[in-house]
């Protein structure tokens, strides 16, 4: 897959022992790559990194992306080629209660990482993974895309815009595409996804594992915005366009350096109770509740617009809305079945869903 590009390469995971940077890791790992993770240890128990023994085929190395000597140290002692920055406070309702932190984490540590790119000559490429909420969200019906205005009303949002308004002015300034070869080697892209869900997530205060920890203890869940909408899609949809946006920054850097985004069909931008009463169809025992709850401003209505990726990248997600509720709950009813088989029931959900894109004939599957 991803014409074999990550064999024998050294990847660099900022952010690794999240949810999506333990799946990015994981798969990493399958194609070949030698990865090393920089990361704060991990921020729940249980949580994906530890349940599938990551510590064991990566290099890990446990500190905070705002600690930037030791972020360029660890960067400097490894020497990757490619560069995956995931670490973030990712959480909306958080950001309220932690609005500096927020900003220091999400840009600052962004240039952060960049400062020690511009100083290790061994990074070739360098992919940004913000968020579909980096945009000004005027609550319309079209979906926001890569020339957008960047905004945010909350805090975290807004460090997200910011994240990418620094991304395109390093970008600019020290690694332009038409200087490519002459003034610096390092090729620098920033991605968005959609509401991303897969197993393994544990985060506070997200819809899934919300649904999923109040199942377990046999409790009703209870939704607050029911009729908000989100463009829904597994973590491997746009782990594979990372991917396959990676391998092809290394081919032409002029071209596809700047910012995608990855999300789903528009059939699979569901409500919030749609999706919970999906889930609890699947898991059978799942009760929940409405309680509406407007103390703190949650946008209602957000998709994004991939044409881009759909005719640069030739990228396309493989699975609907459904199959990825469905693989999401699985995933979380073999982890608490057995805990011990979950690595390789992982695999096996990672075998299925690159099946099912090469019988797509999407191109990254080559």
């Amino acid at each position: 897959m991803f014409k074999n590009y990550y064999q024998g390469k050294k990847v660099f995971i900022t952010g690794h022992t999240g949810f999506k940077g333990g799946w990015l890791s994981f798969w990493l790992k399958q194609l070949g790559a030698e990865v090393k993770g920089y990361a704060l240890a991990p921020c729940t128990e249980p949580n994906f990194f530890n349940a599938l023994g990551l510590e064991k085929e990566i290099q890990s190395e446990i500190g905070n992306i705002r600690d930037e000597a030791k972020l360029k140290k660890s960067i400097e002692d490894f020497k990757p080629e490619i560069i995956f920055h995931l670490a973030a406070q990712p959480l909306v309702r958080r950001s309220y209660l932690e609005p500096k932190l927020t900003f220091e984490t999400n840009i600052m540590g962004t240039i952060n990482l960049f400062e020690a790119v511009r100083q290790v000559k061994s990074v070739k490429t360098v992919i940004n993974i913000t968020s579909d909420k980096c945009y000004e969200n005027k609550e319309w019906v079209y979906g926001y895309r890569e020339n957008d205005p960047m905004g945010g009303y909350d805090p975290y949002s807004s460090s997200k815009g910011c994240a990418e308004l620094v991304t395109a002015s390093y970008r600019n300034s020290f690694f332009h595409p038409d200087d490519y070869g002459k003034k610096h080697t390092v090729a620098l892209a920033s991605v968005r996804a959609g509401n991303v869900i897969g197993g393994g997530d544990w985060s506070e205060d997200r819809l899934i594992p919300d649904c999923i920890k109040a199942f377990i203890k046999n409790e009703t869940v209870i939704i607050r915005s029911p009729n908000a909408t989100r463009p829904w899609e597994l973590v491997l949809e746009p782990l594979s366009g990372y991917l396959w946006l990676g391998a092809l920054l290394n081919e032409d850097p002029k071209k596809y350096s700047g910012g995608w985004n990855f999300g789903p069909a528009d059939k699979d931008i569901w409500t919030v109770e749609r999706v919970v009463s999906n889930i609890c169809k699947i898991w059978k025992t799942g009760k929940y509740e409405i309680v509406l709850n407007t103390d703190l401003h949650e946008a209602k209505l957000l998709k994004l617009d991939v044409s881009k990726a759909h005719f640069y990248l030739k990228w396309h997600p493989v699975y609907h809305a459904e199959k990825a509720i469905e693989e999401t709950v699985k995933w979380y009813q073999n982890y608490y079945e057995a805990p011990s088989n979950i690595k390789k029931y992982t695999l096996e959900q990672l075998k299925n869903y690159s099946l099912q894109a090469k019988s797509l004939n999407l191109i990254w599957t080559e």
